[in-house]
């Protein structure tokens, strides 16, 4: 089988020498990196699933409309909060352009992804729709699974560099970031009325398929991975809702969370965990860093007035009313939903998503506190990330 890079026009190759010494410049720029690379799903996409429905005249979504981007971006971009994103705060600290969705950039226009482009899609799962669909589960909103993701990277490679060598150095000064994905493969059940029992039978085989990608970056030259685990969805204003009033449900007493939901999400991260510890060894040349979303995630779930939440962690600020501010069928964005007037004081942003605010304390705690493994001061050092902080707050 060729390489995906193996294909180049003779024209591209100077165009693209031009390039790289712009991206040199960067490299010394911001130490660490030239580019990031981005899949996923809602929790990194910025953008392409607006694309993607746009292009094929679909009916569009509630998060394509305001109070989306309001915060920061003081419009709507694809993304599923009011403002930026964690792959935001990431490509700010390391001196990058907002990382471009993927879709819907051709020709000439490639050339300036390669500081940094994202294939994330809004709804995305880690298996692809077919083993879904195979088992009663129905996504509703793309069929963009990782795998074909992972296609559209392989594709334009040869747009973004200029041969082989080049692909595997383009790669080796990249961040990737392999999600957060694998989250939805369990919503999509959850909500089509599957037991979590059912659920844990899909775990393998959801970690599975990001491990296979990793490998498949790793062949193709990446040498630094982020691979976050999955958010306590126990704190979740949909499943608070959803589950509302059941004698059968169990909540953590210190954070209101339902204990079943988030036990399943650990169960999901520490097999992630386990699985990335095992490739460490086989990968010793490679930086796989373990994002622990989950417990960055539970210091405000625990203590969010600490964290500036002062209306707490899991009613939402935008929805359709209801005890946590969350109604199926009155999405946030709908004519008569309700938004907050401090989205910086709410951890949940639509029931699903969180807040710019609550992604920033998720951000700091990965690149500037413990919660990555190996923790990532090791890998790349954190004093323009610290420098860059009092420029990129809002708060």
């Amino acid at each position: 089988m060729a390489h995906p890079c193996s294909s180049i026009s003779s024209s591209f190759v100077i165009t693209f020498i031009i390039f790289q010494l712009l991206s040199t410049c960067t490299l010394y720029a911001n130490g660490c990196y030239t580019s990031i690379i981005s899949f996923g799903d809602s929790l990194a996409d910025t953008g392409n699933l607006k694309q993607l429905y746009h292009s094929t005249n679909r009916e569009t979504l509630h998060f394509f409309y305001p109070p989306y981007g309001e915060t920061f971006f003081h419009m709507p971009t694809g993304r599923c909060s009011n403002g930026r994103l964690i792959i935001d705060f990431i490509a700010e600290s390391i001196r990058l352009p907002l990382v471009r969705p993927f879709v819907g950039v051709k020709g000439r226009y490639m050339m300036e992804l390669r500081r940094g482009v994202n294939y994330a899609v809004a709804g995305a799962t880690a298996l692809d729709s077919s083993f879904l669909a195979a088992r009663g589960v129905h996504n509703p909103m793309t069929n963009s699974s990782l795998r074909v993701q992972l296609g559209w990277f392989k594709r334009s490679l040869t747009s973004l560099c200029a041969n082989v060598p080049d692909c595997k150095h383009f790669l080796g000064h990249s961040l990737v970031l392999m999600g957060e994905i694998g989250g939805n493969d369990y919503n999509h059940a959850l909500l089509a009325g599957k037991s979590i029992e059912e659920l844990e039978t899909y775990v393998p085989l959801v970690v599975e398929a990001i491990i296979s990608a990793i490998n498949e970056l790793i062949e193709l030259g990446a040498k630094t991975l982020l691979i976050p685990g999955n958010l306590p969805i126990g704190c979740s204003a949909v499943y608070l809702t959803n589950y509302y009033g059941s004698d059968n449900v169990e909540y953590d007493n210190s954070t209101g969370c339902i204990t079943r939901l988030n036990k399943f999400a650990e169960y999901h991260n520490g097999l992630l965990k386990t699985k990335l510890s095992r490739m460490r060894e086989r990968h010793p040349e490679v930086n796989l860093i373990y994002a622990d979303y989950y417990n960055a995630a539970m210091q405000f779930f625990r203590s969010p007035n600490e964290y500036g939440f002062t209306n707490g962690a899991l009613k939402a600020c935008c929805g359709g009313g209801g005890p946590f501010n969350y109604n199926a069928s009155t999405a946030c964005a709908d004519p008569s939903s309700n938004v907050c007037v401090h989205p910086d004081s709410y951890a949940n942003w639509d029931g699903l998503h969180l807040t710019e605010a609550a992604y920033k304390v998720i951000y700091k705690s990965v690149f500037q506190g413990p919660y990555a493994i190996p923790q990532f001061e090791s890998v790349c050092p954190t004093l323009i990330i610290k420098e860059m902080d009092g420029i990129s707050s809002s708060r």
